[in-house]
């Protein structure tokens, strides 16, 4: 037959002859699956341009080829036919340039040079048949013009599938149309009750007349089973009943696996149906669908349908109860938590916050809390030693300052700040180590005139004393001018016996130079005022400690305490308060309160004038106490509470 008579063509059927134009109209009104719309189209293509064979090949990624359909059709485990393996090597180029194609098909009965008289026609077939579709069709003819009109053709019929697809899609609408608005009324008049046993009877009954099921069941979790809490058509019940117990055994099966469950099983199936089974053989024969109710994510009930076993659940009724049963869930569990007593409401709270507290679930977060909860046991009961902080000064117990013994000039300076002066006894008698000496000449220089002055007024008074005419008041007058003379020959002795400036501190202990400018001064004149020296004896010493005020609430005389050399704080030495001074002080803009306490040692790094930290013990407190009530003082006086 020639190409170019196939649109008047009469093909032969089973209810007579179809012109091409019958059978495209068919195919459009085509309605079943994919692989029969694939099949037909196929048939209707290559009866339209009189193929001789032909086939739809589908592409993937990586380059590989498979047959969707073939007309006509290929024996089962035959091996592909030349044409088609030629076809499969074009249609990934095909596929991926979408453009139509035309390659000669020779036979083996040809001779070698000889024209072929056959053509593979491949044309791009878009649509969502699954990856990218090319269709191949052996042509009995080699004029151009035929070849065209073929191509010309195929790509008018390969327009079917967008017009299937989209048919298809409406199809798909429309059911999920009918699925939904069976479910929303369902829905509505599950929400029209207020209390749970009308909910859940609701749901049963219309589930059951919607479906026409024999019975629907609903059952929630409690405890570790599932227990039935309503039946379609059914107001009253007892847990002892043997149908409940059979339902109930279903819906456990169902609920352990978490999966749907239906009776009869798919070959396929995996799952354990055995209790569903017994239900549906002893109450029937019917068919078991059993669907588990998920909130949050978690199975909280079953939901159990049976229908009579010559009518099984389609696809389409099981994606309807599940959405049905997916929407009321959350009102039925709802009602199920607020429609008790308080008490049982509460207990049911209680464990389901223990549930969360010891569950397998949310592992670091509990280990927070749990961490968090520790640490607040601990500041809260466990006790650390209690300590006021303070800085310390370290000070001479016993110091004396050396002025000069008169006005005169410094003669000489024998010691320095910090050098160590003891003593020795001479006949006897203590004498302090020199500090320094005053400059003795004027005194000397004085105390000859002063010596002289007084042998003159002896004499003066010798002369009036004696005679024919003695002076009674001559005499007494020179003999007081005499004796001041001899007053001032004391003084002066007085002050050089003092000339040299000795450690007034007796006995045989180191006297530490605290401080003195006496070297500056030496050779220069002094006066009593003018502080030379500051010496202390080292055995004596104490420290002052600088308080805060806001510490001083805890701080009381005999308390104990350490102080730290600040250069090594390792090493420390304990103290015990004597003495506080009752007014505070202003120092660096802060008030504070000297405390005056006594070292148990005196080790050589603590010398007058050493500065460091000091550590008051006022026992023992917890540690939450300790760490936060410095903000909780601070807090309470601004809020003043």
């Amino acid at each position: 037959m020639a190409p170019e008579s196939t649109d008047s063509a009469q093909i032969p059927t089973s209810q007579g002859t179809l012109s091409a134009a019958d059978l495209i109209d068919r195919l459009a009104r085509f309605d079943g699956p994919p692989e029969g719309f694939l099949s037909a189209l196929l048939a209707v293509q290559c009866r339209v341009v009189a193929a001789s064979q032909g086939a739809i090949l589908r592409t993937d990624e990586g380059g590989r080829t498979g047959v969707l359909s073939a007309w006509p059709a290929l024996e089962p485990g035959s091996a592909a036919p030349v044409w088609l393996a030629s076809a499969a090597e074009i249609a990934p180029e095909v596929a991926n340039s979408g453009k139509t194609a035309v390659r000669p098909l020779h036979s083996q009965e040809q001779l070698y040079g000889e024209a072929a008289r056959k053509h593979i026609v491949l044309i791009s077939l878009r649509g969502g048949m699954g990856g990218r579709g090319v269709g191949a069709y052996v042509i009995d003819s080699a004029h151009p013009r035929v070849l065209r009109e073929v191509a010309d053709r195929l790509e008018l019929t390969a327009g079917l599938i967008g017009l299937y697809e989209m048919r298809v899609t409406l199809q798909r609408r429309d059911v999920d149309f009918r699925r939904l608005r069976a479910a929303m009324e369902i829905l509505t008049a599950v929400n029209e009750a207020n209390r749970f046993t009308g909910a859940a009877m609701a749901l049963c009954n219309e589930m059951a007349a919607r479906w026409e099921c024999e019975r629907v069941s609903l059952g929630l979790l409690k405890g570790r089973y599932v227990h039935l809490k309503a039946m379609s058509h059914t107001e009253k019940f007892s847990r002892k009943m043997d149908l409940v117990q059979d339902i109930e055994a279903a819906a456990e099966e169902c609920f352990d696996q978490d999966v749907e469950l239906i009776h009869p099983a798919p070959s396929e199936s995996m799952n354990v149906t055995r209790a569903t089974a017994i239900l549906a053989s002893r109450r029937g024969p019917h068919t078991v669908l059993s669907l588990p109710l998920r909130r949050e994510g978690e199975p909280v009930g079953v939901l159990v349908v049976e229908r009579v076993a010559n009518r099984p659940f389609r696809l389409e009724e099981a994606e309807a109860i599940r959405l049905t049963t997916d929407l009321a869930t959350a009102r039925i569990c709802s009602l199920h938590e607020t429609d008790r007593w308080f008490g049982a409401r509460l207990a049911s709270s209680v464990k389901k916050g223990l549930a969360a507290v010891v569950g397998p679930k949310h592992t670091w977060a509990k280990l927070a809390v749990a961490a968090a909860l520790a640490g607040i046991l601990v500041v809260t009961f466990v006790q650390g030693d209690f300590r006021a902080d303070a800085t310390f000064v370290v000070q001479a117990t016993d110091r004396r300052v050396i002025c000069p013994p008169f006005d005169g000039d410094l003669a000489k300076v024998y010691v320095k700040p910090d050098d160590e002066v003891t003593g020795r006894t001479v006949n006897g008698k203590w004498e302090g180590a020199p500090l320094a000496a005053m400059d003795t000449a004027p005194l000397v220089y004085r105390r000859a005139k002063a010596l002289a002055e007084r042998e003159k007024f002896i004499s003066e008074a010798n002369v009036a004393g004696s005679g024919a005419n003695p002076d009674a008041g001559k005499r007494d007058q020179a003999l007081a001018s005499a004796q001041g003379a001899q007053a001032e020959i004391d003084l002066l002795d007085y002050q050089i016996a003092k000339a040299v400036i000795r450690n007034p501190f007796e006995g045989n202990r180191p006297i530490r130079v605290l401080s003195g400018e006496a070297q500056k001064r030496e050779g220069t004149p002094v006066t009593r005022k003018d502080m030379l020296f500051e010496i202390a004896p080292l055995d004596k010493i104490h420290a002052e400690l600088l308080v805060p005020e806001d510490e001083m609430g805890n701080v009381e005389r005999g308390q104990h305490g350490e102080i730290a050399n600040p250069a090594d704080p390792k090493q420390r030495i304990r103290f015990t308060i004597v003495r506080i001074s009752p007014a505070a002080e202003m120092v660096e803009q802060k008030n504070i309160f000297r405390v005056y306490v006594d070292l148990d040692e005196v080790p050589t790094w603590a010398r007058p004038g050493r500065e460091g930290v000091a550590k008051i013990e006022l026992g023992r407190k917890p540690l939450g106490y300790i760490w936060t009530r410095q903000m909780v003082n601070w807090v309470r006086m601004k809020l003043w509470i």
